[in-house]
């Protein structure tokens, strides 16, 4: 499944299992999964999320690709971390120009 991309302060509700990937204040991505992206979002937000991110909010999203199940979402998040910076920044590239071609 191919992932999206989202504007500053456009926050999908929904409450299934995917991976995401946020913008720190300093620059640097953060790769996680969750099951209630808005809660988690929220708990990164509030300092509460990762250690990684605690000292580099506020975070904003910039990616989210929703998947079948918890495992299908680790070996994601796995893939995802594997992948260079500029890896990264090609994906949420194709995901921002797929996102405004289906607008």
């Amino acid at each position: 499944m191919i992932g999206k991309a989202f504007k500053k302060g456009a926050i999908p509700l929904e409450t299934k299992i995917c991976v995401y990937i946020l913008l720190c204040r300093d620059g640097t991505l953060y790769t996680g999964w969750t099951n209630n992206l808005a809660q988690r979002l929220d708990r990164h937000n509030s300092g509460r999320g990762a250690k990684y991110t605690r000292a580099r909010r506020p975070v904003e999203l910039v990616y989210v690709e929703y998947l079948e199940d918890k495992s299908s979402a680790l070996k994601r998040e796995y893939q995802i971390k594997q992948m260079t910076r500029v890896q990264k920044d090609e994906l949420l590239a194709q995901s921002s120009a797929k996102t405004l071609i289906e607008q």
